[in-house]
């Protein structure tokens, strides 16, 4: 039994909703949270963070598909209704993608450049790396925020409705 791509694309939308729900009951105001004193200069704050993972996946989609890379810029990283919806359209990009790559293209590799980087990789790991780009990030996020005094439910693959199974408290 093998873990399929689909599979973490499902639990990261899973995630997605769950954030989106949490930043919504805590109002657009935490997204000005800062990420902290050591950041690596990317993003200041946690709107930033979220979105850079949504600007990721849908930039790396615009380089393997060919066209002109999406400016976030316009994209208000103080409003969680424009932020998810952002994130929307980069899953639809996504899923578009993965409709329409044919199945030989999946394991030959593309030359892309990123920042000052030139990187060659497979469609397959690419499409794997936004996957685990998102899940990395959002348990960063919930780390700074955690710190922050906002404390959020878990997150995790094994209590999510992907791939079956329950997660509930045990009576007392």
């Amino acid at each position: 039994m093998e873990i399929q791509l689909n599979d973490l694309i499902d639990y990261t939308e899973w995630e997605r909703g769950k954030w989106r729900d949490f930043f919504l009951k805590h109002g657009d105001n935490i997204l000005s949270v800062s990420v902290g004193a050591h950041r690596d200069g990317r993003f200041e704050t946690i709107g930033d963070w979220v979105s850079h993972i949504f600007s990721a996946e849908m930039r790396y989609i615009d380089r393997l598909t060919s066209r002109p890379l999406t400016d976030p810029a316009s994209i208000p990283k103080d409003s969680v209704d424009a932020l998810f919806e952002f994130g929307k359209r980069s899953r639809e990009g996504l899923k578009k993608f993965l409709e329409v790559e044919p199945a030989g293209g999946w394991d030959t590799p593309r030359d892309l450049q990123i920042l000052t980087f030139s990187i060659s990789a497979t469609p397959k790991k690419i499409v794997t790396h936004i996957v685990m780009h998102e899940i990395r990030h959002w348990a960063q996020i919930a780390t700074v925020l955690r710190l922050n005094g906002y404390v959020e439910e878990f997150h995790d693959l094994l209590g999510s409705p992907v791939l079956g199974g329950a997660w509930r408290r045990a009576n007392a």
